[in-house]
């Protein structure tokens, strides 16, 4: 995907959540790498006050021009997934709050499976910053917990690629 962020604006869009000025910033980079569409410079021009039925008819329009769909919500969100932690792997300053949203979304799922290890990642971190020990991941504590987001980040990266290549091919 040329626009990373299109994979959190369709998660929005599949979760059916408010439309913000998030929404013309991508509007706006997606202008900038070559995307074109009526609709989407519409978008692109909005300002608040934002009106929310309108909106979501125009986004769902722009959605269209471009091609992109939302109607797979499992596959939206693993790729949202991505997207958050593709801009937070190398950035360690960034691991305790995409890791607060990644627990978010595994209890928001009934506490699945597939982000589990994400959730106690979470509490892991959160532990280590009271406290010299924590429960919830073998072997972490403080001087390595960062490295094992890191290296658990890369591999759920690595693996999804390999999916999606796998699937695209």
């Amino acid at each position: 995907m040329k626009v990373l962020s299109t994979y959190k604006i369709l998660k929005a869009k599949a979760f059916n959540e408010n439309i913000d000025e998030t929404w013309v910033d991508w509007a706006l980079e997606m202008m900038e790498a070559g995307y074109q569409s009526d609709n989407l410079y519409m978008l692109a021009g909005e300002t608040k006050p934002f009106n929310q039925f309108e909106l979501h008819e125009l986004t769902r329009k722009v959605l269209e021009d471009l091609g992109f769909s939302y109607a797979d919500k499992d596959a939206v969100l693993k790729n949202y997934v991505y997207y958050l932690i593709a801009n937070s792997v190398d950035h360690q300053e960034t691991y305790y709050k995409t890791l607060r949203e990644l627990k978010n979304i595994c209890q928001d799922l009934d506490l699945d499976s597939a982000y589990m290890d994400f959730y106690l990642l979470y509490y892991a971190k959160d532990d280590l910053t009271v406290d010299d020990v924590q429960w919830y991941w073998d072997e972490a504590n403080r001087q390595n917990i960062d490295q094992i987001i890191k290296d658990y980040f890369k591999k759920w990266m690595n693996e999804f690629e390999q999916h999606n290549s796998t699937t695209t091919a």
